[in-house]
């Protein structure tokens, strides 16, 4: 298992284009889109991942989808996953701990499982299974 304390990151954006350009205009890097799986990505979902010519255990995305607010300089709409045997397991602890669960354990595909939850001061947060 991952041992990092993160094991994946989501920035919401409005235009994945143009937050592809302004990413790789700053820090130089690429990007590698996404085929979506079929079914369980919401309608017009896009995501293109970061990539890096040395991951060091942690990547992440640009996601595009309807629903989902980007940020907008004072708020912060960025997602990070943290890694789990089970997702469904530490999904089992958030609601006794004073969260929400908004989407239980869902299958994403050839990239596993994860959960979407809610912390005590309202801060989305998934959990990641294989």
């Amino acid at each position: 298992m991952n041992q990092n304390i993160i094991c994946w990151f989501e920035i919401y954006v409005q235009d994945i284009e143009r937050a592809k350009k302004f990413y790789n205009s700053v820090l130089r890097i690429n990007f590698t889109d996404a085929a979506m799986p079929p079914g369980d990505a919401p309608g017009n979902m896009k995501m293109s991942f970061f990539s890096s010519p040395e991951n060091q255990g942690v990547s992440g995305a640009l996601i595009e989808m309807p629903g989902t607010k980007e940020g907008n300089g004072k708020c912060m709409n960025t997602m990070v996953y943290f890694p789990c045997e089970d997702c469904a397991v530490e999904e089992s602890r958030v609601v006794a701990a004073g969260g929400m669960v908004h989407q239980s354990k869902m299958d994403i595909g050839e990239f596993g499982f994860c959960s979407i939850c809610v912390d005590t001061e309202g801060n989305p947060f998934g959990l990641f299974s294989m």
